[in-house]
């Protein structure tokens, strides 16, 4: 259940790895069990197949766990390259690359005591979205670890800055506190379902979406520019 959520709450250093464990134990059976020819259905990614997005996290879980965070890293070139180098590796290998990165990154993730890599585990979560519209599976952007992503996303909007947000969520209780309170400006408002609010802050497609949102628009509410 959703509980009331405010700027001043304190960064819970272990929440993305509950958020990736959590994430490891809903899809990789559902990867596993998956046809290799599904994976090369297009994602809400532009360019990417399932596949190259699954090893795009990949990549960038197995980075963390290794220390591999040099400068660039993340930026668009990088994560091609990244892609690119797996691109002749079997399907199986690139699985089992991301379920070691979805066990142990969490972690290294909560060392870093300015949680600049929290985004990424957010990002790990709205991937495996991407993945399960693709493939055509229910609730893409919702499900069972719903109510972590939430709260990740509560610290995640505030670092990078988007405007204070007030959401009331169809399908979960209390209200949503996202963003930064600006002085002179009044929270925007939201009413839709909690998918839709995981798509608008991420930039996916809002296509088949119904949403009420006033005091902002959704290109400030991104969190992945």
């Amino acid at each position: 259940m959703c509980t009331d959520r405010t700027a001043d709450d304190a960064r819970d250093p272990w929440l993305p790895d509950r958020l990736l464990r959590a994430e490891r134990d809903l899809l990789m059976p559902l990867l596993r069990r998956t046809p290799e020819e599904a994976y090369e259905l297009r994602t809400a990614c532009p360019g990417w197949t399932a596949r190259q997005v699954l090893a795009h996290c990949a990549a960038a879980l197995v980075r963390i766990v290794e220390g591999r965070l040099e400068e660039g890293v993340f930026l668009p070139d990088a994560n091609a390259a990244d892609v690119a180098e797996r691109e002749d590796w079997p399907l199986g290998r690139i699985l089992d690359e991301l379920e070691r990165g979805l066990t142990e990154a969490g972690p290294v993730i909560a060392g870093q005591s300015d949680g600049r890599l929290d985004a990424v585990a957010l990002g790990e979560w709205v991937h495996a979205g991407d993945v399960r519209e693709a493939f055509g599976e229910p609730g893409a952007y919702c499900g069972a670890a719903l109510d972590l992503a939430l709260s990740l996303l509560s610290v995640t909007s505030r670092k990078r800055e988007t405007p204070r947000l007030l959401g009331v969520l169809a399908d979960r209780d209390g209200e949503v506190a996202l963003g930064n309170p600006a002085p002179g400006r009044p929270p925007a408002r939201f009413r839709g379902d909690a998918a839709t609010l995981i798509r608008i802050y991420s930039g996916r497609p809002l296509v088949r979406t119904r949403y009420e949102l006033t005091g902002a628009t959704e290109q400030e509410l991104l969190i992945y520019r």
